[in-house]
């Protein structure tokens, strides 16, 4: 404050001297009192003219200032409603510029965490598509176009951390059954003969749906191997018992008992 009014009082001293140089000016030429009055009238008028000119500018500046201020207001209580916020106060007693200089720091701030939002949620909508698709159930329900809150958005991590857990579950289940039913179509001498077998052991184990119903057909299919596997057993057992039978009937050597054994 101090400078400038040292420069006020600077700029009224050169009017003062250009004034008291004009008039010498006049003086010596000769002009009348009447012609250095009319003269005097028009430096006033051009002086005038000029600061009203200057202060008209200023006004326009601070007109200009004051509708950003309303601009960045009314995008700040948008980005408010949107990210579910409480409205942005200004401290009291801020300048004009202040005001414009903290609207527009809150704005670039919260447009920010709005991208930030959208693009999380878009992660998380591509990480459950691709959970529910091999899972085989519904996607969770929340609005895609809206900007989510972080309750929201805390609720979606947790439904997803679920699903992963759920997933890593039955992957396992899945690995472990398969690992059944390999061995035991290979003690069968099996191949896989229908789609759903091949499937199982065939394909990429990342590549197969873990749709409930998979694990559970994935579980009848290995009782049914099982069940062969035992009917076999039982039948070898009890041709194994008739073989003996028959040995001890026929007085086979031992010899040749365990030759026989061997295959």
């Amino acid at each position: 404050a101090a400078r400038s009014e040292v420069l006020a009082a600077e700029a009224v001293s050169c009017l003062n001297r250009a004034l008291e140089a004009l008039r010498d000016i006049w003086e010596e030429i000769g002009f009348p009192e009447e012609m250095r009055l009319e003269r005097t009238g028009t430096v006033k008028k051009h002086i005038k003219d000029l600061l009203d000119m200057m202060v008209a500018e200023e006004e326009h500046l601070k007109e200009q200032l004051l509708k950003r201020v309303a601009a960045y207001r009314k995008e700040l209580d948008g980005l408010c409603s949107e990210l579910q916020l409480e409205p942005f106060q200004t401290e009291e007693g801020s300048t004009i510029l202040q005001m414009v200089k903290d609207l527009h720091s809150r704005v670039e701030v919260m447009l920010k965490q709005k991208r930030d939002r959208k693009q999380e949620l878009k992660t998380l909508q591509e990480q459950e598509q691709s959970l529910c698709d091999i899972l085989c159930v519904s996607l969770f329900s929340i609005d895609g176009t809206a900007v989510p809150s972080l309750e929201e958005l805390d609720r979606y991590r947790r439904h997803l951390a679920s699903l992963s857990a759920e997933k890593a579950r039955r992957q396992e289940e899945f690995v472990s059954i398969k690992r059944q039913v390999i061995l035991c179509m290979e003690e069968l001498e099996h191949s896989p003969d229908t789609s759903f077998e091949r499937d199982v052991v065939c394909e990429d184990e990342e590549a197969f749906c873990l749709s409930t119903d998979n694990i559970a057909n994935l579980q009848s299919l290995l009782q049914q191997l099982e069940a062969r596997r035992a009917l076999n057993e039982a039948m070898c057992a009890e041709l194994r018992s008739r073989i003996t039978e028959l040995w001890e009937r026929l007085q086979v050597p031992e010899e040749e008992r365990e030759s026989f054994a061997e295959h």
